[in-house]
């Protein structure tokens, strides 16, 4: 089995959240071992994390959920279902009943995924099941403004309004073709990046319903989740890409410099906005360093 196709979960469910929408939950690995929280970005699937879940799951338990609209979770009918608080009430559903009370994982999420933690960096029934986090290629607020997808020689008015369009797109994204993977790869992902894994991302992206992308897309651009990251107590590190063009390296330094509780900013060279599918053994060591700090205490407790 490659990498980049999931193994078969241990268990998948469904958990509803506030407003009565269902999330797809899989769970792989132990049931007793470290528990891991996995939130993907915008216009992925679980599936995103198959390359980190196939190197983490002998030893941890690896929550994977479907962000709502994404994957087997339920599309939202209208535009109300779309919004930060959404996210975070998703978040905070799947956390409680996949966590049980006493117990703490460690949470990750990339891009929209790590805006969801962020989100829901103030929640009480959040921050006691968090022993620690990871932001991977995320930013919490000026998303627009700091796209790096077009030249930095467009004049910024220009760019700006270019850059929005984009983001606001209807335009289908596939089918998979050698255009739409170049296309792919120079937006989204690094000059290190391998044909497998350009394929393997646009598989998973393109698969998002347009109307879902586009709805997500509006709440990016006006998401500013400032206040969340500042309350999230937990130890959080911060990974992002150097040639992140969707959340580029600014995002990360903010990031650190906001965390009442910073645990170290990692720095990919070569590596785009998809940095657990380009360098799915360092997001997975991260991940390994984050439980063995954090986690160490309840596992021995366990024991």
């Amino acid at each position: 089995m490659s990498h980049y196709e999931l193994p078969q979960p241990a268990e998948r469910r469904r958990i509803r959240s506030a407003d009565g929408h269902w999330i797809n939950v899989e769970a792989y690995g132990p049931e007793d071992a470290p528990p891991v929280l996995l939130a993907h970005g915008w216009t992925c699937s679980t599936r995103f994390w198959a390359p980190v879940i196939h190197r983490l799951a002998a030893d941890h338990r690896l929550i994977a959920y479907d962000q709502r609209g994404h994957g087997r979770s339920d599309i939202p009918p209208t535009p109300r279902g779309y919004s930060t608080t959404a996210l975070a009430d998703d978040l905070e559903a799947v956390l409680t009943a996949a966590v049980p009370a006493g117990r703490r994982a460690v949470l990750v999420g990339h891009s929209m995924g790590g805006m969801t933690i962020m989100a829901a960096g103030d929640r009480p029934a959040v921050a006691e099941r968090t022993a620690a986090a990871l932001l991977c290629s995320t930013g919490p607020a000026h998303l627009v403004e700091r796209l790096r997808v077009l030249p930095a020689a467009v004049p910024a008015g220009p760019r700006r309004f270019l850059h929005r369009r984009i983001l606001l797109s209807r335009l289908p994204m596939g089918p998979i073709t050698r255009v739409s993977k170049a296309v792919l790869k120079q937006a989204v992902m690094g000059s290190a990046s391998t044909p497998e894994q350009v394929r393997a991302t646009a598989e998973t992206v393109f698969a998002c319903p347009t109307a879902v992308r586009a709805r997500w897309a509006r709440v990016l651009g006006e998401l500013d989740v400032r206040d969340g990251l500042e309350r999230l107590a937990a130890p959080t590190a911060v990974l992002v890409g150097e040639q992140d063009k969707l959340t580029p390296p600014p995002h990360a330094d903010a990031m650190i410099a906001a965390l009442p509780n910073p645990d170290g900013l990692l720095r990919l060279p070569g590596t785009g906005h998809m940095s657990p599918a380009e360098r799915p053994a360092e997001v997975a060591a991260e991940i390994r360093r984050l439980v063995t700090r954090h986690l160490a205490t309840e596992r021995t407790d366990a024991a």
